[in-house]
């Protein structure tokens, strides 16, 4: 009982340092070009996010973590798992509230992989990780950030042309936007289908769900063309009207990214308690762990907590430490990493949320030339992903042998 208790804490606490570390990558953008303030951003995504988690976070949870470790060396000794998934909630919660603390955005996917390798490698040696399957996951360093940053980099480029750089940019965003609005839509409805949604198993085929979105996507920008008409120009300026516009726009990108995340990424704090919790009670490895409504609860409400209470500090990075950005810029870097997500989860390409939109800031800020990024924290960014997977094993290793003397 002692150990269900601590296991439940252990899935709380990965929940809240998901809360503070993960969904800045949602609302970051929106605060730092000042679409939303700190208090708005908070109260929509905490209100999508729980949603997300609660309503449509997975019900079956993988056992092992993402096919890292043979499942085979637990069999005679099942409770080790149990240990072992403790050690990685509790290892990645300790390496994602650290990261948090000092506004670096990381993966927490990364993080809870690099927990069970740790844990792994040291019960049944490296021969019984699937090294394979990690090769694929560090993969996504590459891949995420510079697919996002490509993107991002196109979106706004030209944003610039066909907007800023004519003779009545206002008059060219209300031409565009419907058709912006048609895009956004249509790529956000297809990453809340087939990946925000995909926990409820609607067995919806590829067309059949893109002629919905598209439908969907119709219906938004034939709104929006009613809705931007209505703006008018700024006497002191054309272009924050504009800016106006697309502030709406990422405001609408931000809530479908925070709602999808919430839906995923719940299960890298319940998918181990889950595990550990069917373990403790039943005494065996079940090849899938039923997930508890309870449970999803609890992780919900850990990421709101998580958010409220430290999400500012990696809200701060996305949004003003990298590059400086306007609602265009913050759109244009938000609707590149959707659309990098899209592609990739089409393709089978490993992807990380925090990496793609990390790299799609870079993006929008190499567009106006490479002294509009800031290098040092850039360095630093890419420095804490290098070393996520290590930190996590060491931490999981050393958690792992603490458990096995108080309870083994």
């Amino acid at each position: 009982m002692i150990l269900l208790g601590i296991v439940l804490l252990a899935g709380f606490y990965m929940a809240w340092a998901i809360g503070a570390n993960d969904v800045a990558n949602a609302m970051g953008t929106s605060v730092g070009s000042g679409a939303l303030t700190l208090r708005r951003a908070v109260i929509i995504a905490a209100v999508l996010e729980f949603s997300g988690a609660f309503f449509f976070g997975s019900h079956v949870s993988e056992t092992i973590q993402k096919g890292i470790i043979d499942p085979n060396i637990f069999m005679q000794n099942p409770q080790i798992l149990a240990f072992g998934m403790l050690a990685s909630l509790l290892s990645a919660g300790v390496w994602l509230q650290l990261a948090s603390y000092l506004g670096l955005p990381v993966s927490t996917t990364h993080s809870i992989v690099g927990s069970v390798i740790g844990f792994g490698a040291v019960i049944g040696g490296f021969d019984a990780i699937n090294w394979e399957n990690v090769g694929f996951i560090v993969s996504s360093w590459v891949i995420s950030p510079l697919a996002g940053g490509i993107f991002a980099y196109g979106i706004f480029s030209i944003l610039r042309k066909k907007i800023f750089y004519t003779h009545n940019p206002l008059a060219s965003a209300k031409k565009l936007t419907p058709v912006f609005v048609f895009f956004v839509i249509l790529t956000l409805s297809l990453i809340l289908i087939f990946d925000g949604l995909k926990n409820l198993n609607l067995h919806i085929s590829f067309y059949f769900g893109l002629n919905i979105c598209c439908f969907i996507g119709l219906l938004a920008s034939l709104l929006s063309y009613f809705l931007v008409k209505k703006i008018k120009a700024d006497p002191h300026s054309e272009f924050n009207s504009v800016e106006k516009i697309f502030g709406y726009l990422q405001i609408l990108s931000a809530s479908l990214m925070a709602f999808a995340h919430g839906a995923n990424d719940v299960a890298n704090a319940i998918g181990p308690l889950a595990a550990a919790i069917g373990i403790l009670t039943s005494g065996v490895i079940a090849a899938k762990a039923s997930v508890p409504t309870w449970a999803l609860g609890l992780g919900g409400v850990g990421i709101i907590i998580g958010l409220a209470t430290w999400g500012w500090r990696v809200i701060e990075t996305i949004g003003k430490k990298i590059t400086e950005l306007t609602p265009t810029r913050g759109f244009a870097a938000e609707f590149g990493a959707a659309a990098t997500i899209l592609v990739a989860s089409r393709l089978g390409m490993p992807i990380s949320t925090t990496h793609t939109l990390v790299g799609a800031v870079i993006g929008v800020g190499l567009a106006r030339g490479i002294e509009a990024l800031n290098l040092g924290m850039t360095r630093d960014i890419i420095l804490s992903w290098i070393v996520t997977i290590p930190a996590g094993a060491v931490l999981a290793v050393g958690f792992y042998y603490i458990i096995h003397a108080l309870f083994g």
